[in-house]
C-alpha cells in the first residue's frame, strides 16, 4: 500500500497530535509552532486547489484565484484522480 511510505512512529505521533486538536484556535496555535507561515499557506492552497478542481474549475481560473502554479494544480489533480482519496474524504466532510 502506498501509505506505507509515510508510516512510522514519528508520523503516527504527529497525526495523533493533530487528532487531539479540538478547535480552530488550537489548530492555529499548534501549526504556528509546527510550521512556517509559508508551509501552512502551501497546505491550505493545495486543499483549496483540490476543492476547486473537484467543483470543476479550470486550471486558469484556479491559478488566477489561488496563485498556485500549474505544477501544483497538476499534482493535486493527480492525487484527486489516483491518490488515496484523502482529499475526497476531507472535502466531503467539510461540505456537510
Amino acid at each position: 500500500m502506498q501509505l506505507d511510505k509515510l508510516r512510522d512512529r514519528s508520523v503516527d505521533q504527529l497525526f495523533e497530535a493533530m487528532l487531539k486538536l479540538e478547535t480552530l484556535e488550537e489548530c492555529y496555535l499548534f501549526f504556528d509552532d509546527l510550521c512556517t507561515v509559508g508551509e501552512v499557506q502551501s497546505l491550505a492552497q493545495r486543499l483549496e486547489v483540490a476543492r476547486m478542481l473537484k467543483s470543476g474549475q479550470t486550471y486558469s481560473h484556479i491559478e488566477a484565484e489561488t496563485g498556485a502554479s500549474t505544477a501544483t494544480i497538476s499534482r493535486v489533480k493527480r492525487c484527486l484522480n489516483y491518490g488515496s482519496d484523502g482529499y475526497h474524504l476531507v472535502l466531503d466532510r467539510l461540505a456537510k
